[in-house]
């Protein structure tokens, strides 16, 4: 899963970054507004959620939430806040955020409210995501199949994350690799059918079919 941070504070950033990245998420980063619009507005670089915080540079996160929701974009935005700045919260949600968290802020909180905001854009109402005997528990980032540890990647997991979201639908290879790599990062397509062709080996089969011609779909045997 695929996250935007959206922070002109660089420690703050890093921090959010590393937290984000070793929960398993690929993080892309801007350090002001019409960067992080810019970035929000690509529809070729979806994102699965995002974190905004208002008081940017050069465009405000307020103006920038504005913008992605009168142009119809809809993924998740957890906004972050002032800490006494109660208007902004509420500004905010007007808006179009999902959800608010204020500064300064356990870093745990704000992975579980990503969390909860990635599995509810997905109907998801549970932390677990479950297809058949594979249990996918987003809190840990852990996998079991039968009640038995997995060991995966990082990249792995990414795969299966992702289409544990999305059970039944139909993935193409080209979404998935736009939500397992960061922008930056060299992409080479043909290594989605390598980590696909390992999962099949660590799960259940069947449980990832192939959709000539479309992608992948996951499905419980």
């Amino acid at each position: 899963m695929r996250v935007l941070v959206v922070e002109d504070e660089p420690t703050i950033a890093a921090q959010l970054a590393e937290a984000l990245g070793t929960a398993g998420y690929v993080v892309d980063l801007a350090e002001n507004g019409v960067d992080g619009h810019f970035q929000g507005s690509d529809e070729n670089q979806p994102f699965d959620a995002v974190v905004l915080d208002l008081g940017l540079p050069r465009m405000d996160g307020l103006t920038v939430l504005k913008k992605w929701r009168a142009a119809g974009r809809g993924m998740p935005v957890l906004i972050l806040t002032a800490r006494d700045n109660w208007h902004e919260k509420v500004a905010g949600i007007d808006a179009g955020a999902d959800d608010y968290l204020t500064k300064p802020f356990h870093m745990e909180e704000l992975l579980a409210r990503v969390r909860a905001l990635i599995r509810r854009a997905g109907g998801h109402a549970s932390a677990e995501l479950v297809c058949g005997e594979v249990v996918l528990d987003t809190r840990y980032s852990r996998v079991t199949v039968g009640g038995q540890t997995l060991t995966l990647t990082s990249h792995e997991y990414r795969v299966l994350d992702y289409l544990m979201h999305h059970p039944g639908q139909i993935v193409s290879r080209s979404d998935l690799i736009e939500h397992i790599y960061a922008q930056d990062f060299d992409r080479d397509s043909n290594t989605v059918e390598v980590f696909i062709a390992r999962l099949r080996k660590k799960l259940p089969e069947g449980v990832i079919e192939t959709v000539r011609g479309l992608g992948y779909r996951l499905v419980a045997p």
